[in-house]
């Protein structure tokens, strides 16, 4: 399954479902199949997101745990700033033209 999130001034972004789910999550969305990001609601949206990138990449910083054991856990896998920062660049975009950003399954 795949969202794509829809604004008048930005492309469409499609993620895969579990990468949309947790933005959605993080920005205190519910995660179904349809919804709406309304522009007065964006800024708390993108503070959200960065606390969560912040939290996210300090916890890959924390003390105790060497460097094998932080790649182990992470793998190859991207990490929440690589998947939420074109997100972010489309909710500011819709945020300085008062635009709101749907989403559609």
């Amino acid at each position: 399954m795949l969202y794509k999130f829809k604004s008048k001034n930005a492309g469409d972004l499609i993620m895969l479902e579990p990468n949309g789910r947790k933005v959605l999550e993080v920005i205190g969305k519910e995660a179904g199949p349809t919804g709406i990001i309304l522009a007065e609601q964006m800024p708390a949206a993108i503070k959200a997101l960065q606390d969560a990138i912040t939290l996210e990449e300090s916890h890959d910083e924390s003390p105790g745990a060497d460097d094998a054991q932080r790649e182990a856990e992470k793998g190859d896998a991207p990490g929440l700033r690589q998947r939420a920062m074109p997100f972010i660049d489309m909710l500011q975009r819709n945020h300085k033209a008062g635009t709101d950003v749907t989403w559609g399954v």
